[in-house]
């Protein structure tokens, strides 16, 4: 997919990644870029056409779709973290999570497979992490809904195919967001992650390890459980 001359939306847009991937696409040349947040007028980014958008509300969904239908990527950025555990957590705070990181990529993308398809296929990029595949104590609410949207963009994939449409999963440690300020370690520049995904939906890649630590993680998922636990506990060690 040449993003030279494309339309595309970003999801979360006024901070953080998304506004990062909306820049990044402006400076690739992108026809248009639909900037989307919750609150609109949080959006600062010179030369983006902003719209207002709660992913967990249907109806601001399908305005969206309405309002874009020339849109030829998407990408699903906008996402919580709630530190909850499960045992012991809010289920509230769970369902929450699922409503936004799960049922809201999965919401946008039904409402714009069609527009996709009608523009040539396109490309659908959703951004999960690599918590997609381990869990932390203090945060497995974050774990299980990351992992069932990385089962949900799979199952898309097979669906969309047939319509040409590319779907990128993204997966990444840390980068340097409001949602990791806590952590005083090596981090991702947002800028450096905008443009190793860009380069992925050029090259029509299904999926983007964007830093060394998914990769590491993702080289370790054949592992028996104790032993994925026990290098995890490892790894996680080196952040403490």
């Amino acid at each position: 997919m040449n993003l030279t001359d494309s339309v595309a939306l970003v999801t979360g847009a006024n901070r953080g990644l998304g506004r990062a991937f909306a820049q990044s696409l402006l400076e690739r040349g992108a026809r248009k870029v639909y900037a989307t947040a919750r609150r609109p007028d949080s959006v600062d980014l010179p030369g983006v056409e902003v719209l207002a958008l709660d992913i967990t509300d249907p109806q601001a969904v399908k305005a969206v779709a309405e309002a874009a239908p020339d849109v030829s990527l998407l990408i699903n950025n906008a996402g919580i973290q709630t530190g909850t555990n499960l045992v012991s957590g809010s289920l509230d705070a769970l369902r929450h999570e699922l409503e936004t990181n799960l049922f809201g990529h999965l919401s946008m993308t039904r409402a714009f497979a069609p527009a996709l398809a009608a523009n040539g296929g396109g490309a659908i990029v959703n951004v999960l992490s690599a918590m997609s595949w381990f869990g932390v104590d203090g945060a497995n609410s974050y774990h299980v809904t990351k992992a069932a949207a990385w089962a949900m963009t799979n199952g898309v994939r097979l669906e969309l195919a047939e319509q040409g449409t590319l779907v990128t999963a993204v997966h990444l440690g840390l980068a340097d967001t409001d949602m990791s300020a806590g952590w005083d370690v090596e981090k991702l520049a947002p800028s450096v992650l905008a443009d190793a995904v860009l380069d992925g939906v050029e090259q029509g890649k299904a999926e983007v390890l964007a830093d060394q630590w998914s990769r590491d993680i993702k080289s370790r998922l054949a592992l028996p459980p104790e032993q994925f636990n026990e290098a995890m506990a490892q790894a996680l060690a080196t952040l403490a």
